[in-house]
């Protein structure tokens, strides 16, 4: 049987000093990792009919309030290891990962998806992602 694949998009947000925003994933919310507590960064499906960008900007308002994204780019492509429940099965997760920067002030509330944010250095972001990304894409965030 052929297996199926959504394509997520996520973002990479970097503060003026080069950290790295991490959101810790509601343990209500969970649907993948046997209820493992985990830090992830904001990102979401697209929707039909969304474009890439727009689906970032949407998707990083609605998880953090974040309004004002700048400097989008195109980062790393990586096969998650997270399955999607669906009605036949489930299917695989393919994710497009996107730098992107923010302004000095800015405040951050949170969706229900998320129960903590917290910037991270490069080093230390990639070593918390490492739970849902591969080593590949988690050892190219230390060179950021």
């Amino acid at each position: 049987m052929e297996d199926l694949f959504h394509l997520g998009v996520k973002a990479l947000i970097r503060n003026e000093k080069g950290d790295i925003l991490l959101l810790k994933v509601n343990p209500r919310e969970l649907k993948g990792f046997n209820g493992v507590v985990y830090w992830d960064i904001p990102g979401g499906r697209i929707q039909k009919g969304s474009t890439i960008e727009e689906t970032l900007k949407r998707e990083v308002e609605e998880e953090t309030s974040i309004k004002d994204i700048k400097n989008i780019k195109p980062f790393d492509m990586v096969l998650s290891n997270i399955r999607i429940p669906r009605e036949n099965g489930d299917v695989g997760l393919i994710l497009s990962i996107h730098t992107c920067n923010i302004g000095a002030s800015t405040d951050l509330r949170l969706s229900e998806e998320h129960t903590e944010a917290k910037w991270f250095t490069p080093l230390e972001a990639s070593k918390l992602l490492e739970f849902k990304y591969p080593k590949q894409f988690t050892n190219k965030i230390k060179t950021l």
